[in-house]
């Protein structure tokens, strides 16, 4: 291999698997949410200046708190740089600063493949009524991923954002990529890029990795393996995704025999794993179900969703085509009702009886 290529330049610096666990090791058990406050319908809405809510962050953080929560998985935007690059990275500052207040850390997210492919910056759509995640948006868009005349200019992104925080505690860890090669089958599928997605995302991510690896974190990389089971062979994008990843991250929506399954065949990277999106109680995937396996393997546990509101994922993914407003019979993710009332009280109980058994 050209030791000059992208993948060869991310894989040098790689952590160690001794590495890698010993880290791991040094953490308490790793559990939060994939969150997102209420008042957003998307990472910009979260971000933008004009509609930036400290005090929302604040109040919905301390309820993930008292669940015995300490890690958020958080999603960015490359817009957000381009728009006000020290403005964004001060209210970075300001989340972590409003997150470490309730004892919790952060996984961030870089770029995301799924649901709209064209973001704009600017005032963001209200919600569709009944329809899940109806506003959220993919970065880099799609008018980026088709150009690689584009990708450099990506690059001042992942290394302004790494440097500023590559040694603050408060970031646990950097996704680079979520779903990279999400079709978006169910919603966008014929504005986006099919099974092209995965060959035109392959060469961006590599790059991605290698920005990530020169800003010199003290922080470990993933990007999620997601899609199909995670049998051998791998798909060739999946390959790299572990291959250059310093800890391992995967998606399941699973019912716990099926998550057994998904996880053990990730085992033989002996690395440590994370669990970075499940909860869909209509399959299956609920608190009760499926944590206590993943806090008894120790796997890090991030579930869709915290507090429902305008992103509007208690509806499940099928909404884009059968809406259900004004709520549907079975929230598919999120906790908590907007003004902090629990969905289940049930569920808050299990949570804290799991969480205040951590030693």
């Amino acid at each position: 291999m050209n030791p000059e290529t992208p993948q060869a330049a991310a894989k040098s610096d790689r952590w160690s698997a001794e590495r890698a666990n010993a880290w791991y090791d040094a953490q308490p058990w790793l559990l939060g949410c994939n969150f997102i406050p209420s008042c957003a319908i998307n990472q910009l809405e979260m971000w933008q200046p004009e509609t930036f809510a400290p005090a929302v962050l604040d109040r919905e953080l301390g309820w993930a708190a008292e669940l015995g929560m300490n890690s958020v998985r958080v999603f960015l935007h490359d817009l957000l740089w381009t728009q006000d690059a020290p403005g964004f990275l001060d209210r970075l500052d300001q989340f972590l600063a409003i997150a470490d207040k309730h004892g919790i850390g952060a996984m961030l997210v870089f770029f995301d493949s799924c649901w709209h492919p064209f973001p704009r910056l600017g005032r963001q759509p209200e919600p569709e009524p009944g329809v899940h995640n109806s506003g959220w948006v993919q970065s880099p868009g799609l008018a980026v991923i088709r150009d690689p005349a584009r990708f450099a200019a990506l690059e001042p992104y992942i290394t302004g954002v790494v440097s500023r925080f590559r040694a603050d505690r408060r970031v646990q860890v950097w996704d680079l990529w979520n779903e990279p090669e999400n079709p978006n089958a169910n919603s966008y599928a014929p504005r986006d890029l099919g099974e092209r997605k995965a060959a035109v995302v392959r060469p961006l991510l590599e790059h991605v990795f290698a920005w990530a690896r020169a800003a010199r974190p003290t922080q470990p990389l993933t990007s999620c393996v997601w899609n199909g089971d995670f049998s051998m062979p791998l798909s060739p994008l999946a390959t790299m995704q572990t291959q250059l990843s310093d800890v391992i991250s995967y998606h399941s929506y699973d019912a716990l025999p099926a998550l057994r399954i998904r996880t053990e065949q990730l085992r033989q990277f002996n690395r440590p794993l994370l669990c970075t999106e499940y909860l869909s109680r209509p399959t299956g995937s609920t608190f009760h179900a499926v944590l206590p396996y993943l806090k008894a393997e120790r796997i890090a546990a991030y579930n869709w969703g915290l507090v429902a509101g305008k992103t509007q994922t208690n509806f499940p993914w099928d909404s884009w085509q059968n809406p259900s407003p004004p709520e549907p019979p079975l929230w598919f993710h999120d906790i908590f009702r907007a003004d902090g009332t629990p969905y289940l009280p049930v569920e808050i109980q299990f949570l804290k009886s799991l969480t205040a058994r951590q030693g």
